[in-house]
């Protein structure tokens, strides 16, 4: 038998070197401990211990353990966050170093329908008594973990908001005075316009210049249209002059955009995380689901 990286392992151990006995219910796993050579039991509770738990209780008894696994007969490892209750179930393949034992589970006696539902009320009391006991303080902890967390994300943005303001500040002022400048522009353009018009020539002469001005403004407009995919509105188009300044100012003063937006979703769900954690604490309701990201 090969183990998941191929590696043979020695003949199958006979299934007598570990066996397993139910005493008051619960499992005793007997095994020969390998460099103390003498056989040691370990009772475990199958509903609360994993396989992990197992193995590193073995390893602590017999500290020349190097290596302690649990394969299913198709040879698949075994997690070690699987309940022993759940590897009980079937026969499985223990390795100790390397040796591996085939472990044959005893089947327990079936319990009556009665049985099984004492145990299941007995399980639900306990876990509303756990609930109970400790949530209280559960959420007390998150809630410091929350604030510690707001601080920090605070700490950071700090820098950020300051540099981020005298941006916006400088962006703000090169916009309105690109306006005033287009508005001067418009101005100057129908003075000239009317001194041409009444002073220099007369309208039979300037009517087909304005005609000309016109449908070379349309043409810019139609210009703009293909290039941005947006009509020129003028509120849009102050937006979009602004964004191009800050942004250009924000790369010379090295100003990180991508980094100030993340940690401003991050404050924006830890301070939702913390309404929502103190809400059922100060009403007495069960507390709603916090996701937790890493």
């Amino acid at each position: 038998w090969r183990g998941r990286e191929g590696a043979p392992y020695s003949t199958l151990v006979p299934s007598d070197e570990v066996t397993i006995n139910y005493r008051h219910g619960l499992p005793v796993i007997t095994l020969m401990l390998p460099t103390r050579s003498e056989r040691c039991q370990f009772t475990v509770k199958p509903v609360v211990t994993t396989v992990g738990a197992f193995l590193q209780d073995v390893q602590r008894e017999d500290k020349g353990i190097q290596r302690a696994e649990v394969f299913a007969t198709d040879g698949s490892k075994v997690s070690d966050a699987t309940l022993m209750e759940v590897l009980l179930m079937n026969d499985f393949k223990l390795v100790i170093n390397s040796r591996a034992y085939s472990v044959s589970p005893p089947v327990k006696d079936k319990l009556s329908s009665e049985h099984v539902t004492e145990m299941e009320d007995v399980k639900s009391l306990v876990h509303r008594l756990f609930v109970a006991l400790h949530l209280e303080d559960h959420q007390i902890r998150k809630e410091r973990e929350l604030l510690q967390k707001l601080d920090h994300l605070k700490g950071e943005l700090l820098p950020l908001e300051q540099m981020k303001a005298r941006i916006m500040d400088s962006a703000d002022a090169k916009t309105s005075r690109l306006l005033w400048v287009g508005l001067a522009l418009m101005s100057t353009q129908g003075g000239a316009l009317a001194w041409l018009t009444w002073w220099v020539y007369s309208w039979d002469i300037m009517e087909p210049v304005t005609y000309f001005i016109t449908y070379g403004s349309a043409m810019a407009f139609y210009a703009y249209f293909l290039l941005t995919k947006q009509d020129y509105i003028y509120p849009h188009a102050k937006d979009r002059q602004f964004l191009h300044y800050f942004y250009r100012k924000s790369k010379k003063q090295r100003f990180n955009v991508e980094r100030y937006n993340k940690l401003k979703d991050d404050l924006a769900e830890a301070e939702e995380s913390l309404r929502r954690l103190r809400q059922p604490l100060h009403l007495r309701l069960p507390i709603q689901e916090i996701s937790d990201k890493d």
